[in-house]
Parts: structure tokens; sequence; C-alpha cells
């Protein structure tokens, strides 16, 4: 039996444009302590896995074996899918992949993540409960009453329930109750445990995405065969559904860098320059002075520039949005 990191890479990072962009998207952008979140992410879980699968896409794949050899990671594979269909997909070609009692602990590329203490107890816990046959998830201890997170109501290890991204009142209620948790986008299980409960709630995308799977060539996932896979989130195909799921209540620092609100108060800790009223300014070297602002981020890329104001930064998706259908070029 092995432990296998699964690297979910598909994101496009669209909140943070224009940093991030579909040619190199944010996982891949080397400003964290001059590496990426990719690279943080296979580095850090090195030690409790044997190897890793990276389940990427067409555009980035050689972005992804790029970043491993430059973290040093030669044992690795990966399967490249040839258009997005969703989290429970991709979970399902890794699981395809390896032997049934291999216990997958999956992870996003883009979050950062502190290590320590508190998540080797997380990671180990997850494992053993992986091997007594559960389906794990990491409820994260809510800091704030945060609106863009899906949250997991929970007694214990066990999960009484999945909520959606809450209003801000019921976001306070949720810090208030105590036992709810942010949902972070992490998994534990073996894989053969998972495949049951997939094709026992979704049997058509497990026939369809095993079928993708088994035509594959060299890791490359046939697009005709792919399209007709439902694009489905593994929340809704598996975890809202299954008998099976833990929850491993977890404590350790982590932001899953979503938007500039994140990356200002990252930057802020590593000590960026911030004027008196608040505003900082990323990319360029110019000095800049704001009159009239406070909280607000001047971005600067070779072609563009972004201003906002720091408690619109979950906006930023919707001028990617303009943009792709407006100037795709700057995207």
């Amino acid at each position: 039996m092995k432990t296998i990191n699964v690297i979910l890479t598909g994101g496009v990072g669209s909140r943070l444009w224009p940093l991030s962009r579909k040619s190199r998207p944010k996982q891949y952008l080397p400003i964290f302590e001059g590496e990426t979140l990719f690279q943080k992410t296979s580095k850090r879980n090195a030690e409790f896995c044997d190897k890793v699968l990276v389940v990427g896409n067409c555009e980035n794949y050689e972005l992804s074996r790029k970043d491993l050899e430059s973290a040093g990671i030669s044992n690795y594979s990966e399967i490249i899918e040839a258009c997005p269909r969703n989290t429970a997909a991709a979970i399902a070609f890794a699981a395809f992949a390896v032997a049934p009692e291999d216990i997958l602990f999956v992870t996003p590329s883009d979050h950062l993540i502190e290590s320590g203490s508190d998540y080797d107890k997380a990671i180990q816990r997850s494992i053993e409960l992986a091997s007594a046959g559960h389906i794990v998830t990491f409820g994260l201890k809510p800091k704030r009453p945060e609106t863009g997170f899906g949250y997991i109501e929970a007694d214990g290890e066990n999960v009484k329930g999945f909520r959606e991204k809450p209003n801000k009142e019921t976001a306070e209620a949720f810090i208030k109750a105590g036992n709810f948790y942010w949902n972070s986008g992490m998994f534990c299980f073996q894989a053969g445990v998972f495949l049951e409960e997939l094709q026992r709630f979704e049997p058509i995308l497990f026939e369809k995405a095993k079928l993708a799977f088994d035509s594959s060539k060299d890791g490359f996932l046939d697009q005709e065969l792919s399209l007709q896979i439902p694009s489905i989130s593994v929340d809704y195909a598996v975890m809202e559904k299954t008998k099976k799921i833990k929850v491993v209540p977890s404590f350790f620092n982590w932001s899953d860098m979503g938007s500039f609100e994140s990356i200002y108060d990252y930057y802020k800790k590593q000590g960026h320059a911030i004027d008196s009223k608040g505003n900082m300014v990323i990319g360029i070297e110019i000095y800049t002075e704001f009159l009239g602002l406070k909280n607000t981020l001047l971005i600067q890329t070779p072609d563009a520039i972004l201003v906002l104001k720091k408690e619109n930064a979950q906006d930023v998706k919707k001028v990617f949005e303009k943009l792709e259908k407006e100037k795709p070029e700057l995207i």
C-alpha cells in the first residue's frame, strides 16, 4: 500500500488577474518567497507520501513538469486532461491509475499552507482514517465569518452536513456555534473505496471517466471521450452523499490564495511596503503616491494595470470574464 499525493492543477486563478493568466495560472507564479504554490504543495507533502500524481490539463502540464524539476522532485506521474471536467472526474482518473488499496491524499495546487505540528497531526490522522476505509475531508477551524467558503458542520470527526457559501449573518452564526469548519477541498481515502462510492452515486460519470482513462495514451486523455463525462464537483458527487465520510478538524494556517485580499495579507506579513493608509503596489518599483485612497492595491504587469480597493478583491473575476469576451489576448 502506497500513499500518493494527488495534486489537482486545473484552476485558472481568474481573481488574480493580471498576475494570473491562462498561460500561467496562479499556482505557477513564483511570488511566494521565490517559489510557486505548486512547488510548495509538492515539497510540503513529500514526507507523508511515496510519490506524486499530478492531474493537470493540456495547457499547463509543461509548467508542472518544470516546477517539479526545479523543486528536485522526479518521482511523479501525470494524467493530462483534454478539457476541464471538474473535480469528481479528475480524482477518478487518479484513482483508476493506482492500486485499489493505495491511499490518495488529494490536494489543490494553489493553496498556501503553513507546515508544522498541526499540519502533521491532521495528515497522519487522515491517513489512519483512510486506512480504516473512511473517506476523509479536512475541516479548517475558521478565523473569521468568511462568506467565500463552504462549511462543514461536525460532531467531532463525524460530519453532520455540508453548507453552501453563507451570507454574513449565517457565517457569524456558524462561528458562534463552534462546530463549523471551512471546507478545505483536501481529501484522503483509499482509491478503491472512493471508486466504489463514485460508481454507486454517479454511475454514468464513473463509466465515462473509466472509458476516457482506459483510452488514454501516455497519460493524455482523449477530448471526444472526455467531453462525454458529466462535469460535477467531488463534493456533490460523493462527499455529500457517502456514509463513509469523516472530517479531521484542522488547526494549521491555510489560505486558498483566491483573491488579492489574500495576496495583500500575505505580502504584508512578508514585510512588503505599504503606506500609512494601507495602500500597496505590486509588480513595479516606480515611486507611487496614493491620494484620497486607503487599502488600495495597484498591480502592474508588462501589458496591464489593475487598481482596486482591497474589499472589492472578489470582483476581479468579473473583469477576467469581461476580458475573456472582449480582449482575450489579455488573459
